[in-house]
């Protein structure tokens, strides 16, 4: 069954780039396979959706060729057209070989192959990848709204800073051939399936495929280039995060020898404010005021984020007006959104005798 990645990703078709990538972000992070509930197959269809629909051109040759563009893989509607050499040449296949595959390359992989034969365009060999990590901080109203930097302690796996991955012992760069794979970088197996067969050769885990391994290795990581320890990461904070956003540090999980590091996902928790709601560019609030205030006029005294502004009433004032006060809200593009405080006309629930005087000399006026 054909799959659709924008409800995958459970957007509109006409969603824009921002809302694909605010709605990958909230996904990879519920379905991510370290979480608690997380999922392999959903986090792996999340970022097969976003792949696509964050690409312009890919996400264009989905939205004109939709079910054919999911099954062929990438674009490519038409089935296998070459000869019976291509076919050879392309998959494997090798009749003469009791019907089984012979496969060379720096790694195998079903998918790509096919996703190849059937016009897929699948690539023959993964860069390796480290593990990503996700983790949550709690920030103050405060600093969601100003933003700032943040530093937390982790412990992973990272690249060794004395050898900066290498391997090699500092002041020694010399490179000897590997004894597992005698140089060649690749290892040759042969394994038996259920489609017979399969001579491949994988890239060798000791040197990475380079066919050459330190002479004199690193006395901190052993020559591996990564280790485990404790790193400081520092978070910047972006001015007006928004609850539940998340923030990707590039390269910031664990690393990988021979590979690259994995990525860093950050999700933002905001705790409430006792005064303000954000919405957009502006904290709104409610406010309450006297009676005599609504009729007359009067001037408050506001606590806002930057310290005490003042709010005016004007005379004649209702329950449900607006007030602004400019410039005390959320920054952003070099500039500041504004207060925004709901009126509501507080009422005495008691009244002196001069107080229900006036009441009464209102009520004579029709006031």
């Amino acid at each position: 069954m054909a799959k659709n990645y924008y409800d995958i990703l459970g957007v509109q078709k006409k969603a824009s780039k921002d809302e694909i990538k605010k709605a990958f972000r909230k996904l990879a992070h519920q379905y991510h396979p370290d979480k608690s509930g997380g999922s392999a197959d959903k986090f792996k269809e999340v970022n097969e959706a976003y792949s696509v629909l964050s690409d312009d051109k890919k996400r264009s040759q989905y939205d004109t060729y939709g079910d054919a563009f999911a099954q062929a893989g990438g674009g490519n509607t038409g089935g296998f057209s070459g000869n019976w050499e291509d076919f050879v040449r392309q998959t494997g296949f090798d009749p003469s070989n009791g019907g089984g595959f012979s496969f060379s390359g720096e790694g195998f992989d079903l998918g790509d192959i096919f996703g190849e034969f059937f016009g897929g365009g699948g690539r023959r060999s993964r860069a390796q990848r480290g593990r990503d990590i996700s983790i949550d901080i709690e920030l103050s109203f405060e600093e969601s709204i100003f933003g700032g930097e943040r530093t937390v302690v982790l412990s992973k796996v990272s690249e060794c800073t004395t050898c900066k991955g290498s391997g090699s012992k500092p002041g020694s760069s010399e490179k000897i051939d590997c004894k597992t794979c005698n140089g060649k970088g690749k290892i040759h197996e042969v394994k038996r399936s259920i489609f017979g067969s399969f001579e491949m050769n994988r890239v060798c885990d000791e040197c990475g495929g380079t066919g050459k391994v330190p002479k004199e290795k690193c006395f901190v990581c052993n020559g591996v280039g990564v280790l485990k320890k404790e790193e400081d990461i520092k978070i910047k904070i972006p001015q007006g995060i928004d609850n539940g956003e998340m923030i990707r540090l590039a390269g910031m999980g664990e690393a990988l020898p021979h590979g690259t590091a994995g990525d860093l996902y950050v999700k933002i928790h905001v705790r409430k404010h006792k005064t303000f709601i954000k919405q957009g560019a502006d904290l709104v609030m409610n406010f309450d005021i006297k009676l005599s205030d609504a009729l007359l006029g009067g001037t408050y005294n506001v606590e806002t984020l930057d310290g005490i502004s003042q709010l005016e009433i004007p005379q004649g004032a209702s329950t449900g007006d607006i007030l602004r006060i400019k410039g005390k809200g959320v920054p952003y593009n070099k500039s500041r959104g504004d207060i925004l405080a709901h009126l509501t006309i507080k009422i005495p629930k008691k009244l002196s005798k001069s107080a229900h005087a006036a009441a009464l000399k209102l009520k004579e006026e029709g006031v």
